[in-house]
């Protein structure tokens, strides 16, 4: 049988879980334009698996209208459970929509969450906000060494040479992916100290480390 927006819909409104996950799923392979209006629907159901589903793939469909994603997405930040919260926090990010940084920064301060922070600062290094620096530079300092490597991301997408100071430390850090992504991230930050530790990155005893530190001196 053929997947249309009409048996989606139909899926959508069944009352077995399972059946509206399936729904989600096959608006994949629908025109986008109807698959992101039937999203909407999903995006406010009762199970949290097939909300955390939706936003996720809002994500990819978002881009059909921004503004009213947008407004979505917020919603979704308010989300009760956090899996859900984090996911709107990715998909935020991969639409780049910086006018979500104010609730962004907010949810960053009052979550216990782990993981919803996590997805936040990796966003914002996606939305490329200088005002995110603050919460970057307290990511950077957690003992969560998952949340440490999305903050080190995040501070070289952004961009800012304060940065550099920040990363210095954890150049010298035991893990060398750790390293591996220190190098990633100053090969971003054109200053005359992030050239300084990439040179030293570059004579590093591992060979990811030190391709990835010439590669950013090149």
């Amino acid at each position: 049988m053929s997947i249309t927006p009409e048996s989606v819909g139909a899926l959508l409104n069944s009352a077995d879980m399972g059946d509206r996950l399936r729904a989600v799923n096959q608006m994949r392979t629908l025109d986008r334009s109807a698959a992101f209006d039937l999203i909407q629907q999903a995006l406010e159901d009762s199970n949290p698996r097939v909300r955390y589903a939706a936003v996720s793939q809002l994500s990819s469909l978002g881009n059909q209208n921004r503004e009213k994603s947008l407004t979505l997405l917020r919603d979704r930040l308010k989300d009760s459970e956090p899996d859900v919260q984090a996911a709107a926090a990715d998909s935020i990010g991969a639409l780049q929509l910086t006018e979500a940084f104010d609730e962004l920064q907010a949810l960053y301060h009052s979550t216990p969450e782990w993981l919803v922070k996590f997805s936040i600062v990796a966003a914002l290094g996606e939305l490329g906000d200088n005002r995110s620096f603050e919460i970057l530079q307290d990511a950077i300092q957690s003992p969560n060494e998952l949340m440490q490597m999305a903050a080190i991301g995040s501070l070289g997408e952004l961009g800012d040479p304060r940065a550099v100071q920040l990363l210095a430390p954890h150049a010298q850090n035991l893990d060398w992916q750790v390293r591996y992504r220190v190098a990633q991230a100053l090969a971003h930050l054109k200053t005359p100290e992030a050239k300084t530790l990439l040179e030293t990155l570059a004579q590093d005893q591992v060979e990811q480390v030190v391709q990835e530190a010439k590669s950013g001196l090149a």
